[in-house]
């Protein structure tokens, strides 16, 4: 699914116009973001949880060139899925 068709779903499901569910998804992208950016944690009941993890420096390989590297520490943002959506995702591949 594409951001243009989530955002055609929120509005059919929603009833709200288009442009308004434009609004409602990018505001709620830009609220995970900016709390991610934060280093908080955003919890969705039942949904998920949205966080962050440091991932040390470490040392790595050029496939192509097979040259030693050095890939340096980051900060990546992480998705834990809760317990109502996992069940929910199992409940439709039986």
């Amino acid at each position: 699914m594409t951001k243009a068709e989530l955002i055609s779903a929120v509005a059919e499901q929603s009833g709200l116009k288009k442009v308004e569910a434009e609004k409602a998804v990018s505001a709620f992208i830009a609220s995970v973001t900016s709390a991610l950016q934060k280093g908080d944690k955003l919890s969705l009941v039942g949904f998920g949880t949205f966080c962050t993890a440091t991932r040390a420096a470490r040392k790595g390989q050029n496939p192509q060139t097979g040259k030693k590297i050095n890939i340096p520490a980051a900060t990546v943002p992480k998705f834990k899925p809760g317990k109502t959506l996992k069940d929910t995702v199992n409940a439709t591949k039986k």
